[in-house]
């Protein structure tokens, strides 16, 4: 066994919302659903992200690296700064916790470091689900189960149990940890609902769950509301709104 990490660049260099991912990256659908999250990446402007990724290309072809002046990440607000903000116990989502906010110090783990830490970890970390961990997991996949009773919707089966039960186990083992607990089943729920909404939203930037997600097509919903776009379309075209069968 052994954990796999792939990119792919949609058909056309253009990534089509109505489409699924299987078909803008014309990838079959037996090994598109052998992945255990798919991210969809889009180029969508974004104040804080673009001030940060502005400031980084800045600084490479400067020669330079940007905010590292310590080993761990700090909060300029925090009480002690010499937190990390790893330790600090939040009950704020796993993404707030991880979001950057510009102008605050880090340092990226070196490379080597990580490499052993990794190792270490998968070598000799073996963590198990605890009960509250367990029932977390439980309960989000029997709500997917309800959701994909729905006809024309992506079937969910004890293969995605699996991909929860084993992302669960790799958050804990990050840890060196033995014992998987709830923060760890939340956090790998609250990953899958991101990764899941990109993969469901339509061209709307609406959730369509009837849709496919590894098949080929739209969902009859996506197809009524493509229809009617270009029924709008026509008719401020042609000045006319009147259409015969």
């Amino acid at each position: 066994r052994t954990s796999i990490i792939a990119a792919a660049n949609p058909v056309g260099g253009h990534y089509n919302k109505a489409k699924t991912v299987s078909e803008n990256l014309k990838m079959g659908s037996a090994l598109l659903s052998r992945f255990d999250l798919v991210f969809i990446l889009l180029d969508v402007p974004n104040e804080d992200h673009d001030h940060l990724l502005s400031e980084h290309v800045m600084a490479m072809r400067n020669g330079k690296q940007t905010g590292c002046s310590s080993a761990t990440v700090t909060r300029e607000h925090s009480q002690n700064s010499n937190i990390s903000v790893l330790e600090v116990l939040s009950d704020k989502p796993l993404a707030e916790r991880l979001k950057l906010i510009p102008g605050e110090n880090y340092d990226p783990i070196p490379h080597q470091l990580l490499k052993k830490y990794v190792g270490y970890a998968r070598q000799y970390v073996y963590p198990k689900l605890s009960p509250e961990a367990a029932q977390i997991l439980q309960k989000f996949y029997l709500e997917l189960r309800q959701q994909s009773q729905r006809a024309d919707s992506t079937p969910i089966t004890t293969r995605q149990l699996e991909s929860l039960i084993r992302l669960t186990e790799a958050r804990s083992r990050l840890e060196l940890r033995e014992k998987a607990t709830k923060e760890d089943a939340e956090d790998v729920v609250e990953i899958m609902k991101y990764s899941m909404l990109g993969t469901y939203s339509d061209e709307f930037g609406k959730l369509d769950f009837e849709r496919s997600q590894h098949g080929s097509g739209m969902s009859k919903r996506s197809q009524g509301k493509k229809f009617i776009s270009a029924l709008h379309r026509v008719a401020e075209r042609t000045y006319n709104n009147i259409f015969e069968l």
